[in-house]
């Protein structure tokens, strides 16, 4: 799990700090509003739950580089040294809203997460290596039985990266928001009516395992549904899960070149992939072999690493980056041209990401991170502002 939100985050912080470069090579000090230690973060709570909330702001600090926590106020906390076995964490919980109402926090500059759960607090511990997050496809995992959720952000100089994540699972509904300097606001995140449910039941009526993501509660409350990167763990979803469509890839590029142009903002850099003895080789422009991928299994494609690992670099990361997408979203036997950003022609095919299938569908603004690179192509729920007055999380209801 660390993988992959870690690898968003540092997409998110690299994407600041170019930002921020952009910035001081712009018109002077008026080009860049300095953006504050911390900024309020407006809570509301319009679950129609009665449960107490429990928010936690908890991540890396950008001004020391320690992990810890920050109480209401903004001001930060490291964390005392963990232990082997780990040892509970100091409570990190902020008294959330109550139902119907709003409460103001602040949010210090971090890159991490925002914690909520309902009725319970979470448990959390310390290793030797830092915080131990929650990983609820473990059934041992000591959150398992809760119904909590997170967002993800980064706060620095260059501003706000706030998002709704589903990379890991689908639970508690929230939106995300933040308000710019000159007072508008935008907001992603939020369901259609009804959809909260729809994911669920969809997921249900899904053959081939994809019932078995939904986990609930002995009382019978649903608590979540895994991604298929851990349904693949839990054995919910059949290892063979996606080897259909994955080898007509394989068969149609063995005769098709694949193009992928992987910066949007750089036509002019290509890649062209074609597979022989069973391998994808991707040569540039001058015909050089620059990476080569193996065909990729399930847990490949739904997680984005392994066969499809994706380093921070400027070749092997941005096209494995594409083909993770191309994989999740079925588009890759439609189009030899890589990225394809029309989402209309997403998840077609019979052998798809069906998770994220019905997670884009019913987001009213048909944006999610349903998988790791889910922001290929600007599909992801992320707001971001260079000079943010305020940010908000939104807990909506479980209609």
């Amino acid at each position: 799990m660390l993988v992959r939100l870690t690898r968003r985050l540092l997409t998110m912080a690299t994407a600041a700090t170019l930002l921020g470069a952009a910035l001081t090579l712009g018109s002077g000090p008026a080009a860049q509003a300095a953006v504050p230690d911390s900024i309020p973060l407006q809570l509301t709570n319009n679950s129609g739950r009665g449960d107490a909330v429990h928010v936690y702001v908890l991540g890396t600090s950008l001004t020391t580089g320690q992990q810890g926590w920050a109480d209401a106020s903004g001001a930060f906390h490291a964390w005392p040294a963990g232990g082997n076995p780990p040892v509970p964490a100091p409570d990190a919980a902020i008294p959330g809203p109550a139902a119907g109402q709003t409460k103001t926090i602040r949010i210090p500059k971090l890159s991490g997460r925002i914690y909520f759960s309902y009725g319970q607090k979470l448990d959390f511990r310390l290793a030797t290596g830092g915080l131990v997050q929650p990983a609820v496809q473990n059934p041992g995992d000591p959150n398992r039985n809760i119904l909590f959720n997170w967002s993800e952000y980064t706060l620095n100089d260059s501003g706000l990266w706030l998002n709704s994540t589903q990379v890991d699972m689908f639970s508690a509904p929230y939106a995300v928001g933040v308000q710019r300097a000159d007072g508008t606001t935008v907001s992603t995140g939020r369901l259609k009516a009804g959809g909260y449910r729809a994911v669920l039941n969809g997921l249900r009526a899904q053959p081939g395992g994809w019932a078995g993501l939904v986990q609930t509660r002995s009382d019978g409350t649903v608590l979540r549904a895994l991604s298929p990167a851990y349904g693949l763990e839990t054995g919910a979803l059949p290892a063979a899960v996606l080897d259909d469509y994955v080898n007509r890839v394989w068969q149609k590029y063995a005769t098709t070149t694949l193009t992928v142009t992987p910066f949007g903002d750089r036509p002019d850099i290509r890649y062209y992939g074609r597979v022989s003895g069973g391998v994808m080789n991707f040569t540039n422009s001058s015909g050089a072999v620059v990476t080569s991928f193996q065909k990729p299994d399930a847990p490949s494609v739904f997680g984005c690493h392994r066969l499809l690992d994706a380093p921070n670099d400027q070749v092997r990361g941005p096209i494995s980056r594409t083909l993770c997408a191309g994989f999740n979203r079925s588009t890759l036997l439609t189009n030899p041209n890589q990225p394809d950003t029309s989402a209309a022609g997403f998840y077609q095919d019979a052998v798809t990401n069906h998770y994220a299938r019905l997670i884009h569908d019913r987001m009213a603004d048909g944006k999610a991170y349903a998988f790791a690179f889910d922001d290929v192509g600007n599909h992801e729920s992320l707001v971001h502002d260079g000079n943010p007055r305020q940010a908000y999380l939104t807990l909506d209801p479980f209609d």
